[in-house]
This record gives C-alpha cells, structure tokens and sequence, in this order.
C-alpha cells in the first residue's frame, strides 16, 4: 500500500501520516475507472458538482480585483483539482499535485475519504462520497475549502498548501469546527499548526487569550446536527 496512516491511533487530537505517493498511479487509475458504477449506485441523482464548481469560479472571476494575484491563482489550482476528481482527470491530478503529497487527517477513521480515493484504497462507500465545495477563500498559499453531505449528516473542510502552483500539503477535517487564526502581528511565513479546543463554542476564547486575530471560520459544521469537536489551524 502506497499510504499506510496510523489507524491504530486514536482518532484525537489530529495525526499526520505519511507522505501521499502518486508514483504508481496505476491504483489511482483503477480506482477512478470504477467511479460510474459506483456512483451510479449511490447516486442515482448525481449531485451538480460542476454546477457548483462553475459557481465558485464565477464568484471567483468577479473578485479577481480585490484579490491578489498569488490568492486568485492559488484558488484556480485548487479549484482545478476538485473538477479533476469529479471528471476523473487523472492526467490534471498527476500535474498539479505534489508526488509526495503531505496529508493531515482530523476525524473519524472512518471518514478518511479524500486518502483512500488518492491512494486507489477506496472501497464503494469511499468512491461514492462526492467532495462539492460550497465556499473557498485563501490566505496567501493556504486555500480553505468546506461543503457538507447533509445525506450522511458529514462537513468537511480542506486546508490545502500551494506552492508554485504545485498542492503540496493538505489538512483535512471531517466533523470538526474549524477556526483559522493568525499569530501575532508576524508577517513572516511559518507551517501551520493545529490547537484542539474542548468544543467549538469556545474557540473565540482560546483565540483570544493567545492574541491570535481570528481569520476564517468554518460554517458547515452546525449543519450536521450533532456537536462538533474544535480546532483552531494557526498560519
């Protein structure tokens, strides 16, 4: 297996695990070849993912000029990525994502479907989750994506890294309340990292004992229907 994540580890606070490797992509490809039956099966109504990608990309062109040019070029790409999946564009994938894709998983094991469908590990339940991005925003090279299966009662949000045009890291939650900050008045440029919080209500208060400026929220997450642990994602 290329990929091979701690699953014996408890779900919590958030793991890291291995580098994602595309250099065989012939499971990739493999898995992607069993895209329209299995979503057929699951989906007899496909969800409009292009419709929605369409969508972003319009909100996208018309703010071009309040946006810098490195924010807007980093969303194309990232926006890019998620019509490859959904179109099945293996070449698109092999161009715009690093070999060595660095993946962080926050959730339930359970839910990691985003690793198995770029490894060619996803089973029929794996294969059928659709990722329809609802919003995106960006913060110089990180660029946040959210969207939520009410069907399965799931959100999500990726945390995706790009670097030169290259997605090069990307910070997947499911389930998971997540609140970006930056720390300090520092311009300078440093990895981010992860701070749980007890619950989600209380990621205001944490932010604001650390002095870190809140920047972006997640909004999705309230739509599940059940609580939600917190993160706060310092960049």
């Amino acid at each position: 297996m290329i990929l091979q994540p701690s699953l014996s580890l408890p779900p919590l606070p958030l793991y890291k695990a291995s580098r994602l490797c595309f250099d065989s992509l012939p499971a990739f490809s493999s898995t992607l070849s069993f895209f329209p039956k299995a979503l057929h099966f699951f989906h007899p109504k496909p969800i409009p993912i292009a419709y929605r990608l369409a969508r972003l990309w319009l909100e996208l062109a018309n703010s071009q000029e309040t946006l810098e040019d490195s924010d807007s070029s980093n969303q194309r790409v990232v926006l890019a990525l998620y019509a490859a999946l959904s179109s099945h564009d293996v070449a698109t994938v092999h161009r715009i994502v690093a070999a060595d894709l660095e993946w962080w998983f926050h959730g339930p094991p359970s839910h990691q479907f985003l690793m198995r469908l770029l490894t060619g590990t996803a089973t029929d339940s794996a294969t059928s989750f659709r990722f329809v991005p609802q919003s995106i925003t960006s913060f110089g090279p990180t660029v946040l994506v959210e969207g939520c299966d009410h069907a399965r009662s799931i959100a999500w949000v990726h945390a995706w890294t790009v670097t030169d045009g290259i997605i090069t890291q990307v910070r997947e939650y499911l389930n998971t309340s997540l609140t970006v900050t930056r720390l300090g008045n520092s311009h300078t440029s440093s990895p981010p990292s992860d701070f749980s919080t007890p619950s989600s209500s209380s990621s205001t208060s944490e932010i604001t004992s650390l002095h870190c400026p809140s920047l972006w929220e997640s909004s999705v997450s309230s739509r599940v229907g059940k609580s939600v642990p917190g993160l706060v994602l310092a960049i």
